[in-house]
């Protein structure tokens, strides 16, 4: 299945799918509020207005499986985007990536790429490992703020960890080679 197929909710409940963004570079990343990682909002934001006018859209699904990081409304959600990042990339509806509860569109992006590509000299997984928050399966997702990259054809290029900085220059050289296509 391609991911533009998948049914998909925007934050206000109505239905869509990816294919509203066909021929656009898709970052899909799912979000939290609380999370120590949080702050990669603005990094996020800073890709998304650096990139935009050549055709890359981060897709956000805000999702609450990881120690209960966002347990928002779609609205508190969408207002603390807006004032505490000034976010203008799209938010959809939260969504699960618990392997047991996993929404069809991450079943399809891991399917896709099973593994994510962490930064050199990252400690993330050991982290993760001593606070006992290891996955059960290596190709789960470890935490929020993990991913996945998507060509203009959407093809699922590649997966990053969820402590690859939006501004890494191994996530922004990809993002510029598929905008180049």
């Amino acid at each position: 299945m391609s991911v533009y197929g998948i049914p998909i909710q925007r934050a206000d409940g109505s239905e869509t799918t990816l294919a509203d963004y066909r021929g656009k570079v898709l970052l899909v990343v799912n979000v939290a509020s609380a999370c120590g990682l949080t702050p990669q909002y603005a990094g996020l934001e800073a890709v998304f207005e650096m990139y935009r006018e050549r055709g890359l859209v981060v897709v956000a699904f805000p999702c609450n499986d990881f120690e209960g990081q966002e347990p928002g409304t779609a609205a508190e959600i969408a207002e603390f985007c807006s004032t505490k990042y000034n976010v203008q990339f799209p938010v959809l509806a939260k969504i699960s990536v618990a392997p047991e509860s996993r929404h069809p569109l991450y079943r399809e992006l891991i399917a896709a790429q099973p593994a994510a590509r962490f930064k050199l000299g990252s400690d993330f997984r050991e982290k993760m490992a001593g606070y006992g928050l290891t996955p059960a399966h290596p190709s789960d997702i470890a935490w929020n703020f993990e991913k996945f990259l998507v060509s203009r054809t959407g093809d699922v290029i590649a997966r990053f960890a969820p402590d690859t900085e939006p501004t890494d220059p191994m996530l922004t050289a990809a993002i510029e080679a598929q905008l180049a296509t």
